[in-house]
């Protein structure tokens, strides 16, 4: 079943407001999988392989690229 805008959104807003930056990491990839991660990596400006270690399990990524994960998964955070 593919993940609607709203459930994405929800998700990203819980583990935002925990703080989590290691589960924010693991969500946006489990997201990007599912929407193809070689196109989210594309439409976010970077590498496929950029994309795979910056969500990579236990990393930390940068605001930058969450910003830009998010901007490709068409995700407004708020």
């Amino acid at each position: 079943m593919p993940l609607s805008k709203a459930s994405v959104a929800a998700a990203l807003t819980e583990i935002l407001e925990a703080g989590d930056r290691a589960l924010l990491a693991s969500a946006l990839a489990e997201i990007a999988r599912a929407r193809g991660m070689t196109e989210i990596a594309k439409s976010a400006g970077i590498t496929r392989e950029a994309l795979y270690k910056a969500l990579r399990p236990g990393s930390a990524p940068r605001f930058d690229t969450v910003s830009r994960v998010c901007a490709a998964l068409r995700v407004k955070l708020v």
